[in-house]
């Protein structure tokens, strides 16, 4: 089956209640299989910049790339060939930014956070930097798949702090990576097995910062068969708990299987491993 066949995607972003302008960027294809949430930092519409710069790039040259994939023989089905590519190509935009970011001083400093998922050959690949996140409903289970990339984090790993405590601490939102910040970056790179019927999120802290995992949950539940009104609603939930950030969410429901495309020895040698 083709990808817009098995996936179904329903993009929300909001400017939230408090902000003036909104920085966050998505794009979400599913004849692509591709999702890209960014959320910027930086000065006066310099993290808008940066999250914009982000996503075009990333989607402009996943949609030149991602076509040419299918039945490839040299590794293309591999874990390992996607991450690998998923890497390059986020490095590439990280040195894009940090260029722009050197030679224009109204953007200095400016950076963006990313979670990127790509939906191939029965597998999504998950790359991000920052505290953008992605979460997956399977069969009622909600999971983080994501571990954000944040001061607030490292203290919870080390027992700093408690997680009731980071629910109130004045650090939820530094992070220690972004795109654009240093010419040199550390993406994360995970590969999960995708089941038909899991429904994926994608976010800025937008979301989860303003509303509770079992709240996000619930509306997933409650609104798994309508995917553009689950959206809305996670956002209307953000707004009404304070909006005091943009809000972004994608979503992606799996309504089937997707594997790659194979040549009979391709069959073979898979069988014979």
């Amino acid at each position: 089956m083709k990808l817009p066949e098995v996936l179904e995607m329903a993009v929300r972003t909001d400017p939230g209640l408090v902000r003036s302008h909104n920085e966050d960027a998505v794009f979400a294809d599913a004849a692509l299989g591709l999702a890209i949430l960014a959320d910027g930092m930086g000065g006066y519409n310099a993290g808008e910049v940066a999250s914009g710069m982000a996503s075009t790039l990333l989607a402009t040259n996943f949609s030149r790339f991602i076509p040419t994939c299918s039945g490839r023989s040299d590794g293309a089905g591999d874990p390992d060939f996607a991450g690998h590519h998923l890497v390059s190509e986020i490095k590439a935009a990280n040195l894009a930014i940090f260029n722009a970011a050197q030679s224009q001083p109204q953007y200095a400093g400016m950076g963006t956070t990313l979670v990127l998922a790509w939906f191939y050959d029965n597998r999504v690949h998950v790359a991000h930097v920052g505290d953008s996140r992605l979460y997956r409903l399977r069969r009622g289970h909600f999971e983080q798949l994501t571990r954000d990339h944040s001061l607030l984090q490292e203290q919870l790993d080390n027992g700093m702090i408690t997680a009731e405590e980071a629910r109130f601490s004045q650090n939820r939102n530094l992070v220690t990576r972004a795109l654009g910040v240093e010419p040199e970056l550390e993406v994360e790179v995970h590969v999960h097995d995708v089941w038909p019927g899991d429904i994926l999120l994608l976010c800025s802290d937008g979301l989860n910062d303003m509303v509770e995992d079992e709240d996000i949950r619930l509306t997933l539940l409650t609104l798994a068969g309508n995917l553009e009104l689950a959206a809305e609603q996670l956002v209307h939930l953000a707004n009404d708990n304070g909006g005091r950030d943009n809000v972004s969410v994608i979503l992606i429901k799996v309504l089937g299987e997707y594997p790659v495309p194979r040549g009979w020895w391709q069959r073979l040698l898979a069988a014979m491993k």
